[in-house]
């Protein structure tokens, strides 16, 4: 089954790839491997989750935005590889997360995104990881993605 297919069949799509909000590439292609920029939460270029973790941003809304940031990612990557279908491996996830001094829960926003890329690439789909509490994100977001994928 396809990368194509196997979002279809979760009922998911690419979005347009996010526009930068400075001066820099949402992905770059480095031989066989892409890597993007900083991904938010962002749908139709509005920021759907603004704020920090522990305090008015709840664990289930970090997962969703986590979830987000992924979407925006593989379509950044699917932009810069000739399609999504050309994505053979997840590699690296980097999950940074606008949290309280107190919130201990990164690993579990960072789920939100490690387990849809499960769905999406099964074994393919194992991948290294970091989960960061952070103090701030760009436009008060709570959630900031990178991805590292191998391509065909």
């Amino acid at each position: 089954m396809t990368v194509t297919e196997r979002l279809g069949e979760l009922g998911l799509s690419l979005p347009e790839v996010a526009k930068p909000l400075a001066a820099y590439v949402p992905a770059t292609r480095v031989g066989n491997q892409v890597w993007t920029s900083g991904q938010l939460p962002m749908v139709r270029g509005q920021l759907t989750t603004v704020g920090k973790l522990g305090a008015e941003v709840t664990l289930e809304q970090g997962v969703e935005a986590a979830r987000t940031c992924l979407l925006n990612a593989l379509a950044a990557i699917a932009a810069e590889a000739g399609g999504v279908d050309r994505i053979t491996r997840i590699v690296k996830l980097v999950v940074f997360v606008a949290s309280t001094p107190d919130f201990t829960d990164q690993p579990k926003v960072g789920n939100g995104a490690s387990e849809l890329v499960g769905e999406i690439f099964g074994d393919a789909g194992l991948h290294v990881r970091s989960a960061v509490g952070v103090s701030v994100l760009p436009l008060d977001a709570a959630v900031e993605l990178e991805v590292v994928a191998e391509i065909a």
